[in-house]
């Protein structure tokens, strides 16, 4: 009898999962599909208004550390063209979920989500590491033709 009454057990709780499961990742979804609109609606906003919503995201993960709000800060702080634009910040506020995501077997929405903007962030920071290094080769070759000009101009005819 014992041994009836903990397999029903087992199989409930492993019902009742099964149940919460997709319950969990139709929230995350619809959170996923919230977020997105939030950050084209801030892309839109004056200057003013985009501060005062990074510092309410701010604020929100602060208090809450949880998955939305860290992916809602990490949207605002990677949107290009705005004057708190920090992408090295918003790939680190990624990193926990981008990283959990890849280890486990069937992310949420939430995680994909997260990874997905990791990764876009991670090859924009990768360029504008490469256009960095350019740019600095580029002004090695411009010292060193200046310097051969110069010399050529001092050496006597």
């Amino acid at each position: 009898m014992i041994r009836i009454v903990a397999v029903f057990s087992c199989v409930s709780v492993f019902a009742g999962c099964a149940f919460f499961n997709p319950v969990r990742e139709n929230h995350e979804s619809r959170q996923v599909l919230e977020l997105i609109g939030y950050a084209q609606k801030i892309a839109s906003l004056q200057a003013e208004e985009q501060r005062r919503e990074l510092n309410a995201s701010s604020l929100m993960f602060s208090k809450d550390r949880g998955a939305y709000g860290r992916v809602r800060l990490a949207l605002l702080l990677a949107l290009p063209g705005t004057a708190f634009n920090d992408d090295a910040r918003a790939a680190g506020l990624l990193e926990p979920l981008a990283g959990a995501a890849a280890v486990e077997s069937s992310p949420g929405p939430m995680q994909q989500f997260a990874e997905l903007l990791h990764a876009q962030i991670g090859e924009r920071l990768r360029e504008q590491r490469r256009a960095a290094q350019l740019k600095d080769q580029l002004e090695a070759l411009k010292a060193i033709e200046r310097k051969i000009i110069e010399r050529e101009q001092a050496r006597p005819k």
